[in-house]
């Protein structure tokens, strides 16, 4: 008779427990189908996955023949064995999956922050090109509020001008320059440059 006729389900575990290659060269011809296919219906089809945890549903089996319940069904602890390790696969890959989500995200945020600071700063060198265009005497009213943090109140007092004068001087500066930057900046990204610069 041949061997798989002779052997018993109740043998296979024990003597693969005890180093016996060929029983287990048995085992892998016996199973590796019904693994295969019982792994590739638990991944929807996978069979790239099924072909991965079938050979290391055997691989492990082998590792681990020494601590084998030799008295539990050879058909259970296989599939449990393939289940369990079907699973751990699954949220191994969940949680690459996430840690590169995340790697990602941070390095987009990472990026998105040069490039933030990058167009920043040119439209701040751009505003400043524009305070230099002012007419004189509202581009050093301009200076006095937004660069030396005067009250208009003071400006008045130490150019013997009126508050009202120079609310429209800052008025007419703030309104020159957002037009010209709307040619080339985003209004929002202009809106936030101003009030980075204390323009308002």
């Amino acid at each position: 008779m041949r061997r798989e006729e002779i052997i018993s389900d109740n043998q296979i575990l024990g003597k693969i427990k005890s180093g016996d290659i060929t029983c287990f060269e048995y085992l892998y011809k016996r199973y590796k189908g019904k693994i295969y296919n019982f792994v590739l219906s638990l991944s929807d089809g996978d069979f790239y996955l099924a072909e991965e945890i079938t050979q290391n549903v055997f691989l492990r089996i082998w590792e681990i023949r020494k601590d084998m319940n030799t008295t539990e069904s050879v058909s259970s602890f296989m599939y449990t064995v393939s289940r369990n390790m079907f699973l751990n696969t699954v949220k191994r890959r969940a949680q690459e999956a996430l840690y590169q989500a995340s790697l990602q995200q941070e390095y987009n945020e990472a990026d998105n922050t040069v490039e933030a600071e990058i167009e920043y700063k040119l439209l701040e060198q751009e505003i400043n090109r524009l305070i230099e265009q002012l007419p004189p005497a509202r581009q050093r009213i301009y200076r006095l509020s937004k660069q030396q943090h005067f009250s208009n109140k003071e400006i008045a007092e130490m150019l013997h001008i009126s508050e009202n004068t120079v609310e429209s001087n800052l008025y007419k500066a703030t309104l020159f320059m957002r037009k010209i930057l709307s040619l080339r900046y985003d209004a929002d990204l202009i809106i936030v440059a101003f009030l980075l610069a204390g323009i308002n």
